[in-house]
């Protein structure tokens, strides 16, 4: 991947490897842009995510790194940041960074990618959740805080699907991405999961390429070894849909480059 923007460091709690580990990778897969959106620190789920207190020491290495590698490679700081109102964080929002990844992982205070809480899926109206996980999705666009989408149909992670076609259940998430400027990540972590798929299917990149709405790409390396996995199947994916260009930030400012 040219632009690889979606990535962990083990201040997360799940991850493992040094930031230097993760961008020396980086640079033999001959990326250019590589970016760290680690879990942000708030007051829920605490043992997947940094805390308050790490956060300077993470922007400290990824300003080393940015140092360090200077003139090899971009390296970025972003955070990635659950949507889940009543929990997130002005200190996280108003944080300096290149920029920040809005992502669902709860419905409801439900970690339903987790796969401790897999059985909360047994006997569920699955069209009624994606529903409501489009809804959340939605209001994650209209607040107006973030500049990228992640894994935007992470539902689907142990093969739950909906009867109907997600592409109806999207439509207003995807318009409210489409207002709100954002871009949409194409996510190849969904390929080393159950699903077996990038975030987005195919259909849901069709109806995203339909609004003319951006992208880029994200390795969402927890392991050194992750990163750049699936490169040549996720800029497939995103040829067959007519992009050729993909999203790059730097201080919230956005700009496509060719990949």
């Amino acid at each position: 991947m040219k632009v690889d923007l979606h990535n962990h460091t083990v201040l997360c709690n799940h991850a493992t490897g040094t930031v230097n580990e993760y961008v020396e990778a980086a640079i033999v897969q001959g990326t250019k842009y590589f970016g760290f959106s680690d879990h942000a620190p708030m007051k829920f789920d605490p043992q997947y995510r940094m805390e308050f207190s790490q956060m300077d020491l993470y922007e400290q290495w990824i300003q080393e790194a940015k140092e360090r590698y200077q003139g090899k490679i971009n390296v970025l700081l972003g955070y990635e940041v659950d949507y889940l109102p009543g929990f997130m964080d002005e200190r996280v929002l108003k944080r300096p960074c290149d920029y920040l990844i809005g992502s669902i992982h709860f419905i409801d205070e439900w970690g339903f990618d987790n796969p401790e809480y897999i059985h909360r899926y047994d006997g569920l109206d699955m069209d009624a959740l994606y529903t409501r996980y489009f809804q959340l999705v939605e209001d994650m666009a209209m607040s107006g805080k973030f500049d990228i989408a992640g894994h935007l149909d992470l539902l689907k992670v142990f093969k739950f699907f909906p009867k109907t076609d997600i592409r109806i259940l999207a439509k207003n998430a995807l318009k409210a991405i489409k207002k709100a400027n954002m871009v949409i990540e194409i996510n190849v972590s969904g390929l080393r999961k159950p699903v077996a798929e990038a975030y987005p299917s195919p259909l849901l990149l069709e109806s995203i390429a339909m609004l003319d709405i951006p992208i880029t790409f994200s390795s969402d390396a927890h392991r050194p070894d992750q990163v750049g996995l699936f490169t040549d199947e996720s800029e497939a994916l995103a040829r067959s849909f007519g992009y050729s260009e993909c999203a790059t930030y730097c201080n919230r400012d956005r700009e496509m480059i060719k990949f």
